[in-house]
């Protein structure tokens, strides 16, 4: 039996998760929690071999999922985290498996393919769908050990200047960019401005050179 804690701030959602791996076979569900402080707790009390969870969640310092994987990786490395989510976004992708975890599964999954990806990141295996794997491999190479890699520097980031930024770095201008996202050229402008000041950088040109280093556009 793979003992699993799920983490969802939806009790319906945390339920139905309950029921499908429950008629699947296999696991036993040792906790289950609704925000990322319960969930940090929960796992410490428990231990389990892998977490279930939500990519967005209350609580803590509001960086949901990938919050709960950062803080918890370290002080329990046997324990594996697969994501669930209703979104297919990059950003959101891409920032929980920095942080750690080692699948990502929509909830329109199936049992079965749900209780399969849970047993592949039990076993230490990647656990995406292909299209989901790609934003992986174009965030981080096709290296298999880059998948839990963190960047300090990127974490720096919120989610709409990561945005901005992969499009400054792609050569775009703060018009084309400011239509692609639906905002201002002055909030492109603003967001430009912090993302030099937290990476430590001067220009664009410079903000071009270290994410082609980082292979994150």
């Amino acid at each position: 039996m793979i003992r699993v804690v799920i983490v969802d701030d939806h009790p319906l959602a945390r339920a139905g998760m309950v029921g499908e791996l429950s008629r699947v076979g296999g696991f036993e569900i040792v906790g289950e929690a609704h925000d990322v402080d319960s969930a940090i707790t929960t796992i410490r009390n428990t231990l389990p071999d892998v977490v279930l969870l939500d990519v967005h969640m209350p609580g803590g310092s509001g960086g949901g999922g990938a919050e709960v994987v950062r803080d918890c990786t370290d002080l329990y490395p046997t324990t594996k985290f697969l994501a669930i989510s209703v979104s297919d976004a990059a950003r959101d992708v891409v920032a929980v498996v920095r942080a750690g975890a080692r699948g990502y599964v929509t909830k329109d999954v199936t049992g079965e393919k749900l209780g399969d990806a849970i047993r592949r990141v039990h076993e230490g295996d990647a656990a995406f769908s292909a299209r989901l794997a790609g934003f992986v491999l174009d965030a981080f190479g096709s290296g298999a050990g880059d998948v839990a890699v963190q960047d300090d520097e990127l974490d720096r980031l919120t989610g709409r200047e990561q945005e901005v930024m992969r499009l400054i770095a792609r050569g775009m201008a703060y018009k084309e960019v400011a239509s692609d996202l639906y905002i201002s050229i002055k909030t492109v402008e603003t967001h430009v401005s912090a993302v030099l000041r937290k990476l430590q950088l001067s220009n664009r040109h410079e903000l071009a050179r270290w994410a082609a280093a980082r292979r994150i556009v």
